[in-house]
Parts: structure tokens; C-alpha cells; sequence
């Protein structure tokens, strides 16, 4: 299936990219940062596991068991802390 991946904030700036469109077999937002994970290099640093990252699906946030689905919208970026 073909999704569309958005970066925003730090993980943008680490990956040196805003957005990507990607061609995956996951089946879930774990298993597609899994995926971005082993890619390596700025993938591997910005979505490492045990890093805070929130993930949104189709403009709304969601946990990472969510199911994925042929021209979803997946966007990650840091938890946001503001006063």
C-alpha cells in the first residue's frame, strides 16, 4: 500500500526531509516505525524506540497498534511542551 509520512518539528530537521510518500506492507504504526527504524542513519536516531514520539493518523492522533490503510496519512513528531 502507498501512505503518505510527514515529519515535523526535531524529527523533520533530523531526517532533513518534511514529508515522503511510502510504499509498505505494514500493517500497523508499530510495524511502519519499525520499518523507518531499520532503515538506519536519521531514521534510525529520530524514531528510535524508547524515544518520545507521538504519531497521528489521518490528522487525528492514535496509538501505534492502529492499522494502516492504502492512502493513509501518518504524521510523527515530538511531544510538545509549551507554557
Amino acid at each position: 500500500m502507498k501512505i503518505q509520512l510527514r515529519y515535523f518539528a526535531s524529527i523533520r530537521e533530523a531526517i532533513g526531509s518534511g514529508s515522503e510518500t511510502l510504499e509498505t506492507a505494514a500493517a500497523t504504526l508499530a510495524a511502519l516505525r519499525d520499518e523507518l527504524v531499520a532503515r538506519g542513519g536519521a531514521h534510525a536516531e529520530a524514531l528510535a524506540r524508547g524515544r518520545a514520539v507521538r504519531v497521528s493518523l489521518n490528522q487525528t492522533m492514535a496509538d501505534e497498534s492502529a492499522a494502516l490503510s492504502d492512502g493513509a496519512e501518518v504524521a510523527f513528531f515530538p511531544p510538545v511542551t509549551g507554557g
